[in-house]
């Protein structure tokens, strides 16, 4: 299997990307020992993350197993998450 994405932490309810995704293009990654797969809603560039799992408004986005932000609107499985969905802690001064 070529590795598309990365999940550092079996809490983490993003991925990241390690080459560019295709929107509609079925992603497989590793979840600990599992190999899961999904579909994704839209493009994802090499680097940026996408959603696990559907994730609510002001959830917590979670990556290394810790929250790094979180949603600032609802967040459907396979969908790019970045600054136009989630809030950094970082930038609110909160790590």
């Amino acid at each position: 299997m070529q590795k598309q994405a990365v999940v550092i932490n079996q809490k983490d309810n993003v991925a990241t990307a390690v080459q560019d995704l295709t929107a509609g293009s079925v992603v497989s990654f590793f979840v600990g020992q599992d190999v899961e797969q999904l579909t994704l809603c839209e493009f994802i560039p090499f680097g940026h993350k996408f959603a696990l799992c559907d994730i609510g408004k002001g959830q917590e986005i979670l990556k290394y197993g810790e929250s790094i932000g979180s949603a600032l609107k609802p967040i459907p499985e396979g969908s790019h998450v970045h600054v136009h969905n989630m809030q950094s802690n970082r930038g609110r001064g909160d790590l």
